[in-house]
């Protein structure tokens, strides 16, 4: 069967997938009416999150059986046009979530230690020690918004930070098994008792801006927030306020609402905001399970529906 990879799938996934026999075309950039045209005959597609397969793509391809998301989330498909025509779409959620959950702590040492000024300053010849004294996770709490995948992997880890650790999952009303140690509280609670906040969320309707003036109200003045989730689950607008007014000490985020932000995005220009262009599943270790995870489900999907 023919298969359209896009967004640069693993080459292990695209060697598994002609390895089962199946035709597969590599692209990259394509949307609208060109990802229509890529699609023609085609019986299954590979995306990560660059390619949008909307309603209308999915419409306008008869021969689509499968989509799969290599990676974690489904908000760049259209699932209710996918189900509505029958086709079949999965994603690979377990992929990244080591990944992701090691850049949290990349990014809460690195707010805490002050690592990206300090070493700014270093470079342009600046020797600073008294300005950039930190603090350290050990013996502090850790408020995990979201307990699924990712935030049980970051739970895990943060006991070997001697963290305490506190839970809230707004779709699962328990702690999950082995995680005993975890104590699970009511949102606000999290907000109002944690030190380190990170999130880990999916993106819908009851997620968007979920967190705001509101919850940034809730929190210590000298609490960090950390979003390694979705860019449209905080409201970009009011972090900015609350880390303009001190309501927040300060924050890093690995995703934005609109990605690429513009260059005058008015978070980039504060010194207690830390940036990056979604790195979560960006390891050589992530990017190889999302692809190969991929290709088995659509090799599997494919096989069922012949």
């Amino acid at each position: 069967m023919r298969v359209l990879a896009c967004d640069k799938v693993d080459p292990a996934a695209i060697a598994m997938l002609r390895a089962a026999g199946h035709d597969v075309v590599e692209a990259t950039g394509l949307k609208g009416d060109a990802l229509v045209a890529a699609l023609a005959g085609a019986s299954g597609l590979v995306v990560r999150g660059a390619t949008k397969v909307t309603g209308d793509v999915i419409r306008a391809c008869p021969d689509l059986k499968v989509v799969v998301r290599a990676g974690s989330g489904l908000d760049n498909v259209d699932r209710a046009a996918a189900e509505a025509r029958g086709v079949k779409v999965c994603n690979t959620p377990n992929a990244n979530s080591v990944s992701v959950a090691e850049l949290v702590f990349a990014l809460l040492l690195a707010l805490e230690r002050h690592v990206v000024p300090a070493s700014s300053d270093l470079r342009r010849g600046v020797w600073e020690k008294s300005k950039y004294q930190g603090r350290e996770l050990s013996g502090r709490t850790l408020g995990i918004l979201g307990f699924g995948r990712i935030g049980r992997e970051v739970a895990t880890r943060a006991r070997a930070f001697d963290l305490t650790v506190l839970s809230h999952d707004p779709l699962h009303g328990t702690t999950s098994e082995g995680f005993g140690w975890v104590r699970q509280v009511q949102r606000d609670e999290l907000f109002r008792s944690a030190d380190l906040v990170t999130i880990h969320v999916p993106l819908h309707e009851s997620t968007k801006d979920s967190i705001g003036a509101r919850e940034f109200g809730l929190m210590k003045k000298d609490a960090v927030l950390v979003n390694c989730s979705r860019g449209g689950v905080v409201n970009e607008t009011e972090l900015h306020a609350a880390l303009v007014a001190g309501t927040l000490r300060g924050a890093a985020s690995d995703v934005f609402a609109t990605e690429p932000p513009p260059a005058d995005h008015p978070l980039l220009a504060l010194p207690n905001f830390l940036a990056l262009p979604h790195l979560g599943a960006s390891t050589a270790e992530a990017q190889r399970r999302a692809g190969t995870d991929a290709a088995a489900l659509l090799i599997e999907a494919l096989a069922a529906g012949k």
